[in-house]
């Protein structure tokens, strides 16, 4: 069994323009729409800004918002809460992924999810993550 810590590493400013593109291809511009169109109906609180990009060591992808702290709603389970930029960044990237793997069947998707998933499992927030996408 691999034990070893997923890292999620930042992007660097000269590398945001390619990042999209070599992780989600021609969807790259859907990705990156459905996961701002996902912060909006989650958070009253969310009003835009320039979100930060992560790679993760396991190949995964996920991007947060600007903000230190989210008040965050979902309405399909009922889950309401606080949340980090962070976390709020990889809860709605799962929203994402998940939904994207039924709108756009490939297995790009699925792969995303579990990377972030299982990154998602070790964060300070784990269980406010989960609650959410619950």
């Amino acid at each position: 069994m691999n034990t070893e810590r997923i890292e999620a590493r930042i992007v660097p400013e000269d590398a945001r323009l390619s990042i999209l593109p070599r992780h989600f291809g021609q969807k790259m511009q859907i990705v990156e729409d459905r996961i701002y169109d996902f912060m909006r109906m989650f958070s009253s609180t969310y009003q835009g800004g320039w979100w930060q990009f992560y790679e993760l060591s396991n190949g995964g992808f996920y991007m947060s918002p600007p903000e230190a702290v989210y008040d965050v709603s979902i309405p399909g389970n009922g889950f309401s809460g606080q949340m980090s930029a962070d976390a709020a960044g990889i809860t709605v990237c799962l929203f994402t992924f998940s939904h994207l793997s039924f709108e756009y069947p490939d297995a790009m998707w699925v792969e995303h999810f579990y990377w972030l998933g299982s990154f998602a499992g070790d964060h300070a927030e784990a269980s406010l993550i989960f609650e959410a996408i619950d």
